[in-house]
């Protein structure tokens, strides 16, 4: 049996946006070539939605490959990168018109997808080949294949566009690769079920982290710029948090990061300079992601179990009670460029909540497809 809020949802979506209290200022006078779309992959379906987050409406669906998980935009083109995990490709998609605009070959069961700062490069980690394939986005199509442990599911690279770090889950390592050479320098283990990689702004650490028990493990990596120069990469220090950490929330400014702890309902707080854990704090039932406020001022935290999105006063220290009620699994989420609106992707629900920011609350929702499980935005003047 579907569940009420999904079967109800295309009557939901037309009474929220005309009871909401919309209000002016949450609806600006864009210039007529702004455009911002929210993209969603469901997994169960095959499919990318497509939201126009300046008309507030569904723009479309687009068929892409099978088993749509996670989502990259590029920085420089106005275009969208969708990893296919069953079909083993990348769909390309053409932000300005929302067609697919080519689809890249890779390994077997990709799974996570990261572009550089040019926006000339994407890491795209093959979670049943073992290794990682580098894709020129220019000329789409792979043009080097790194190797990783096993089961890797996350290839995140540095913002100097050096260093490329990746999490094995099933080999319980973390893998670090030299993006020039396309080969892995150096490697840790000691870190069961590694997930989530964060690296910080002036690419010098990266936490990784272990989700198979309760720690973070923090590597320093190799650079020779800064008043800090390191030859090597080197363990730094293995962090206690909670139960199976699975996801790394970093501020904007860089200086703390938030991890959330599926199975203590809690997030901790990490200071990222030091290496220290501030203290864990309860946030809501099996809290998976977490996105800071630009202002560095809110930690935003989907609970899974929950159906909630928990929000987290930074400077407080203490939780902004009751959240907001958003769907069924609430996973992923996205902030709009503005910082207006959050989008989150209900997992269970099939749907996408947008919630206003200020003050916070539920703004509308939207049908997604089956097992919606990444959102991310672009926003773009068409010339």
């Amino acid at each position: 049996m579907r569940p009420i809020l999904s079967r109800y949802l295309p009557w939901l979506v037309l009474v929220t946006l005309g009871t909401a209290g919309c209000r002016e200022r949450d609806f600006p006078n864009y210039p007529a070539n702004y455009r911002e779309y929210a993209y969603i992959s469901n997994g169960g379906s095959n499919t990318v939605t497509v939201l126009d987050l300046v008309n507030m409406r569904q723009d479309r669906v687009i068929a892409v490959g099978a088993g749509p998980s996670g989502l990259a935009i590029n920085p420089h083109r106005n275009e969208v990168y969708v990893v296919n995990s069953a079909g083993g490709t990348v769909t390309v998609i053409n932000a300005e018109t929302n067609t697919v605009a080519a689809t890249i070959r890779v390994q077997r069961r990709p799974y996570f997808i990261d572009v550089d700062a040019e926006g000339d490069r994407a890491y795209v980690a093959n979670s049943s080949s073992n290794n990682v394939s580098v894709l020129d986005l220019g000329l789409r199509r792979e043009v080097g294949v790194i190797g990783a442990g096993e089961a890797p599911g996350m290839a995140r690279i540095a913002n100097d566009g050096k260093t490329l770090v990746i999490s094995n889950r099933a080999s319980g390592s973390v893998s670090i690769a030299d993006v020039h050479s396309l080969r892995v320098r150096s490697s840790f283990n000691q870190c069961p079920a590694a997930t989530d990689v964060m690296i910080v702004p002036d690419s010098s650490k990266a936490f990784i982290a272990c989700s198979g028990g309760h720690q973070i493990m923090v590597i320093g990596l190799a650079h020779s710029t800064g008043s800090d120069p390191r030859p090597a990469d080197v363990l730094l220090s293995l962090l206690d948090v909670g139960k199976t950490p699975v996801h790394i929330a970093l501020k904007p400014d860089g200086g703390e990061a938030f991890v959330s702890n599926y199975d203590s309902d809690t997030i901790s707080e990490l200071t990222t300079n030091s290496n220290e854990v501030g203290g864990a704090y309860l946030v809501g039932t099996h809290p998976v992601r977490g996105l800071v406020s630009a202002d560095n001022s809110l930690l935003y935290v989907s609970d899974f179990g929950s159906g909630r999105v928990g929000i987290y006063s930074i400077d407080d220290g203490k939780l902004i009670e009751p959240g907001v009620r958003v769907g069924e699994g609430p996973d992923a989420m996205a902030f709009s460029a503005s910082g207006r609106f959050l989008l989150v992707a209900n997992a269970q629900s099939g749907d996408i909540a947008v919630v206003r920011t200020d003050p916070a609350s539920l703004l509308t929702l939207f049908p997604a497809g089956k097992s919606p499980n990444d959102v991310v935005v672009k926003a773009f003047l068409v010339r």
